[in-house]
């Protein structure tokens, strides 16, 4: 059983998909941390950006063994990579409400929100898959994002009180 925390300018009492963004790292889903600090910072700038709310930590166990036993598709990117670049970059071109690829849960490094130009540096050829990694990295401690992105894998979170 791991505890992860979502950081928004609300409170999420019950998660509805279809409230996610689309272009988002890993895609369209309900994006969870496993450190409350980096989840809080997420809270404090999603309330600045949207100018409304309070920043505010949500909280769920996710239990791993579960998602397992029922078979679901699980992606893990261990660390930054070429093959984690290339999954960011296919999920945040991507604008349609078909998913860009078939897992129910992906766990793995947040990519820099500050780099859309690198990105397309890279589509058009002008940067290295190499050099993108290096340019999406995360500034500061890393960190690890949990995405949930269908009902299946929402299933499996149970919202518990800080």
């Amino acid at each position: 059983m791991i505890r992860l925390y979502h950081g928004s300018n609300m409170a999420i009492e019950k998660i509805d998909l279809s409230r996610s963004k689309r272009g988002k790292d890993f895609g369209q889903g309900f994006y969870l941390n496993a450190n409350p600090d980096q989840a809080m910072a997420m809270a404090i700038r999603t309330a600045r950006f949207q100018d409304k709310g309070q920043p505010t930590l949500s909280c769920f166990e996710f239990d791993e063994t579960k998602a397992d036993e029922l078979g679901l598709d699980i992606k893990v990117f261990p660390d930054y990579s070429v093959e984690w670049a290339e999954f960011v970059v296919m999920n945040r071109k991507n604008n349609s409400d078909t998913p860009a690829h078939p897992y129910d849960i992906v766990i793995g490094p947040i990519a820099d929100d500050t780099v859309g130009v690198q990105i397309r540096r890279y589509i058009m050829g002008y940067l290295s898959a190499v050099a993108l990694v290096e340019e999406l990295k995360f500034k500061g401690d890393h960190a690890i994002q949990y995405f949930f992105g269908t009902t299946r894998a929402i299933d499996l979170l149970k919202r518990i009180e800080l």
